[in-house]
């Protein structure tokens, strides 16, 4: 079974025109066939016809119960085996954070029962094969490794490599998997690399932003926010890695995605003897824990001497299986999420001239409710009254209805480009494969199939009623880093705001953190 080839370049254009067709009833183009209409609004194009790929027809179960997701493309005689595991850091014991990074990052780095890990490096290097292995992104949401959108509690296993090795290849990503030596050498490698980035956590005021907005919006004992430290590295050994994997990594606790240049049949056959056989019983976890603590609200501020303050607000929001789920999404689209067609990106950046990039993010939550934020960089002094225009923007999505043309824009642009989203083998095996290990198959089965429809059903009135719903002023939290004294101050340009005026006192200060300890430090 080929993948079918996907419109790219016509559902690209379609989105790049969505903003213009939307001002405009989009009259018929008159004149011959291959006429250029005067305006770009004058575009018409026949509807676009796009059914996505359906779960079923790429799912197969192994033998041994594994499931598989198989997506052959036989354009480039290439193949790429994913292996999805759920393993995160919600699985570490406490003193050993990091243990689950450590185990992941050497998987493929730190040698097998037969072979040193140079010998493994070599023999990848000789197929020509990328081989890797590591954890997924950071905070709440999902992230793309490889082409697979795969969160914080999710880890992965990849090769990818000429379609003629493929047998060998697998044989030798089975081999990583089931007899890791987890030398110590390499393990002694990974932590000095960790060790040195851990050094480097609060040279960046982005890495500080991201880490107290995460404590704000899950609590401190979330598990997204028990980091690696100096000592709890120092503490893994070599058996902690070799227990954590034979607990956790195993075919009970993992989905395979595969693409590229094969025969379903044969490579089906292949799988089961690739996977037939493992050498111990890993269980699968639960899922990972969702936030015990009730998301901060109020104003925080972190002083770090830099020119430029850096603003996130936001709330704790909703998972992906509320109903109100696409209805907030295209809500966010218009409120900021939809780079310069968005209220915020046209009144901060494009109107006022305050910051350069403007964004708001609707998290996914493919496990529990997570955030919605928007955020920008802005000079220290302008701080207070980019947020002042942020908030208004925000009181204005609760208050009165989406314009028509704002509307249609975004569902155009959300339903235009569905298609990319499956614009390849790999992708689409990613996807699926990503469904199935955090359960979206089992709890919407019909959400690709049925996603084009759900959003040409919100109305301006379900937009209004979400926000009002999610965008509540007494449960939201602002962040502020940068230099405190330069906010604080404000911008002689606009003396009616201050941040004080906004919170309604100073903002409550959040010291840094010691990058070896995380703990606080003492204020200087």
């Amino acid at each position: 079974m080929t993948t079918q080839r996907r419109p790219r370049a016509r559902a690209t254009t379609l989105a790049a025109l969505a903003a213009l067709a939307a001002l405009a009833a989009r009259p018929a183009v008159a004149g011959p066939q291959d006429a250029i209409p005067p305006r770009p609004e004058q575009l018409v194009y026949p509807p676009l016809r796009y059914e996505p790929p359906r779960a079923e027809a790429h799912r197969v179960r192994l033998k041994n119960g594994v499931i598989a997701y198989l997506v052959p493309d036989r354009s480039i005689p290439m193949v790429t085996v994913h292996v999805l595991m759920r393993v995160g850091p919600d699985l570490d014991p406490a003193g050993r954070e990091g243990l689950a990074e450590a185990t992941m990052w050497l998987l493929t780095r730190g040698g097998t029962a037969t072979r040193s890990a140079r010998e493994v490096e070599d023999r990848a290097a000789f197929l020509g094969a990328q081989l890797e292995s590591r954890l997924g992104g950071g905070g709440g949401g999902m992230m793309g490794l490889g082409g697979v959108p795969i969160g914080p509690a999710e880890s992965r296993a990849t090769i990818n490599l000429l379609s003629k090795d493929v047998d060998e290849g697998l044989a030798l990503l089975v081999e990583c998997l089931t007899a890791p030596a987890f030398e110590p050498e390499r393990l002694a490698l990974w932590k000095d690399q960790q060790r040195a980035a851990m050094k480097a956590r609060n040279d960046e005021t982005a890495d500080i932003e991201a880490r107290e907005w995460s404590v704000l919006m899950r609590g401190e004992d979330h598990w997204t926010n028990r980091w690696p430290t100096e000592a709890s590295v120092a503490a893994i050994t070599r058996e902690d890695l070799v227990a954590f994997h034979r607990r956790w990594v195993g075919p009970k606790n993992f989905v395979l995605a595969v693409s590229g240049d094969f025969d379903r049949a044969a490579m089906t056959r292949r799988l089961e003897r690739a996977f037939a056989r493992w050498p111990f019983d890993a269980g699968r976890p639960a899922p990972p824990p969702a936030p015990a603590a009730p998301a901060a609200t109020g104003w925080y501020v972190v002083d770090k001497d830099v020119n430029q303050g850096r603003v996130s607000i936001g709330l704790r929001a909703m998972d992906r299986y509320d109903p109100d789920f696409i209805a907030a999404t295209v809500m966010n689209d218009i409120l900021g999420g939809g780079s310069f067609t968005s209220r915020l990106v046209n009144r901060i950046r494009s109107d006022e001239g305050l910051a350069y990039s403007v964004r708001s993010a609707l998290e996914s939550g493919a496990w529990y409710a997570d955030a919605w934020r928007a955020g920008f960089q802005t000079k220290a002094p302008s701080v207070a009254y980019a947020v002042s225009i942020a908030l208004r923007e925000i009181a204005r999505m609760r208050d009165s209805l989406v314009t028509p043309t704002e509307l249609e824009v975004s569902k155009n642009k959300f339903i235009e480009t569905f298609p990319t989203r499956f614009e390849t083998a790999g992708a689409i095996a990613g996807l699926l494969a990503a469904d199935e290990l955090t359960g979206r198959r089992d709890r919407d089965p019909g959400y690709w199939i049925e996603f084009r429809e759900r959003v040409a059903r919100v109305t301006a009135e379900d937009v209004r009623r979400v926000a009002r719903r999610l965008l509540d002023p007494t449960r939201m939290a602002v962040l502020l880093v940068g230099n405190a004294a330069e906010m604080e101050k404000g911008d002689p340009k606009h003396p009616g705001v201050s941040l004080a005026d906004l919170a309604g006192g100073a903002p409550r200060r959040l010291p840094l953190r010691d990058p070896l300890t995380m703990k606080a430090q003492p204020a200087p």
